[in-house]
């Protein structure tokens, strides 16, 4: 079995998410993991699942509780069902809950190679409220058997923060988002709910669970999950005499390489607490003293010239593009970027290796973090074209800086027009017919 920190370098690799941002985590902080180990970081490997829980338009982990079952309610919304239950009638019940406790768990298998099969597993107790924000204790689970490592998380909306604490590492983060990331983080039921009417959906019925009378739904539309040949089938419980949900169930398997090789995702929540009184005391982090922090920051403001800033920053470094765009994100992770910055010999290495030379870890690992913040930007940018689905692509396979003819990436601004930024980074809108013609003409 891979260690722990492998995993969750692979975990990153393929941005786990439940959806297609589960669309376009887990979260945007950076955190590192197991400071005598390699120092990966959590937030690194948090980031991407939070994508892949975001990747769905069914869930919003970072949002407000009321956001997650909104949308979860979303999947299956129609006027009347099977069941007797209304499902705008329980989110109607909803929207009146103004804090909610539940726990969930995030199960990632992945079997490319059989004699190589890994497994990383998360759970974790959420508490949510609208008023305060949110406050989750995570747990990840050693795959070898080993002790788990544990996190603390606060979601602090009106700061437009988002706090990690590794108390093992007597470590924290604190994220600085955007207003836009924000505001992705915050309620919002109906554009969920719109978009979640577009699949397929099915009444399961009235059983019990747990001693409670429910009604099930199900959906296993395809088109709900961006990924390639996905097996979907997510399911809500919700209880017949209080409206609220019971239980939500996300098992989603995937293609991820043209061998065909899959990896499955389980996500899941449960024990819901609803109505629950809070405190504003519950969502102030208590820091100790001894601990040590870095500040993580996102450009004030994603735009195409911030994606393009964060192109020209990763060619700099390694002297062509990545890959893909999953390559590219790897790169922001401290301890990938360290390994790249030895390989690397551009002059843009160079001096980020002299710059480094003789600094403490601390030192090396705010400057890395300052040095990563236009990948960051290139990150949320994408990750943004996903949400809004926009018909993303990325050919960095096979584009280099001295393609200036050449499509790196793409998404669409209307209905016969594309934004296209070239391999020389200079950005051009093409009609339909145009793209087609310049993405005929990419190697193969």
């Amino acid at each position: 079995m891979k260690s722990l920190q492998d995993i969750q370098k692979i975990v990153a690799k393929f941005k786990v998410k439940p959806g297609p941002e589960m669309r376009s985590k887990v979260l945007d902080e950076a955190l590192e993991i197991q400071r005598n180990q390699n120092r990966q970081s959590i937030s690194d490997t948090k980031l991407n699942i939070w994508r892949i829980i975001m990747k769905s338009p069914i869930t919003k982990l970072a949002t407000a509780a009321v956001v997650i079952i909104a949308c979860v309610i979303g999947l299956s919304l129609w006027r009347t069902t099977g069941s007797g239950i209304a499902l705008a009638d329980v989110l109607a019940r909803i929207e009146q809950v103004k804090a909610v406790r539940y726990k969930w768990t995030y199960t990632v298998e992945h079997h490319i190679d059989p004699n190589k099969p890994y497994r990383v597993e998360i759970r974790a107790t959420s508490l949510n409220s609208g008023e305060y924000g949110k406050k989750s204790n995570w747990e990840w689970l050693d795959p070898n058997g080993g002790e788990s490592t544990f996190s603390e998380e606060y979601f602090l909306p009106q700061k437009k923060t988002i706090i990690t604490i590794l108390p093992k590492e007597k470590r924290y983060t604190r994220t600085e988002h955007d207003d836009v990331r924000v505001e992705q983080m915050q309620d919002d039921p109906s554009a969920c709910l719109k978009e979640i009417l577009k699949y397929k959906h099915e009444s399961l019925g009235r059983s019990t669970m747990d001693g409670i009378e429910v009604a099930g739904f199900r959906t296993t539309d395809p088109n709900h999950w961006g990924g390639k040949n996905p097996q979907v089938n997510i399911k809500l419980w919700v209880d017949v005499k209080t409206l609220l949900p019971v239980r939500y169930d996300n098992l989603v398997s995937e293609e991820v390489n043209n061998r065909g090789d899959k990896m499955s995702t389980h996500y899941a929540m449960h024990d819901f607490q609803w109505d629950i009184p809070v405190d504003a005391a519950e969502f102030e982090p208590v820091i100790p003293d001894d601990y040590t922090g870095r500040v993580v920051k996102y450009p004030a403001h994603i735009t195409e010239e911030t994606a393009i800033q964060g192109l020209k920053v990763l060619v700099e470094l390694l002297g062509n593009y990545p890959e893909s765009f999953n390559d590219m994100i790897i790169h922001l992770n401290s301890t990938v970027l360290r390994s790249a910055l030895e390989k690397s010999e551009t002059p843009a290495a160079m001096r980020l290796k002299e710059e480094i030379k003789g600094l403490t870890e601390d030192e090396i690992e705010n400057k890395l973090v300052d040095f990563l913040m236009p990948i960051r930007g290139l990150d949320r940018f994408y990750a943004n074209l996903s949400r809004a689905n926009k018909d993303r692509a990325y050919y960095g396979k096979t584009v280099t800086p001295k393609d200036a003819d050449k499509v790196l990436m793409r998404w669409k601004v209307s209905d016969n027009k594309y934004r296209v930024i070239f391999g020389d980074l200079h950005a051009e809108t093409v009609t339909l017919e145009k793209l087609a013609e310049l993405e005929a003409a990419l190697p193969k």
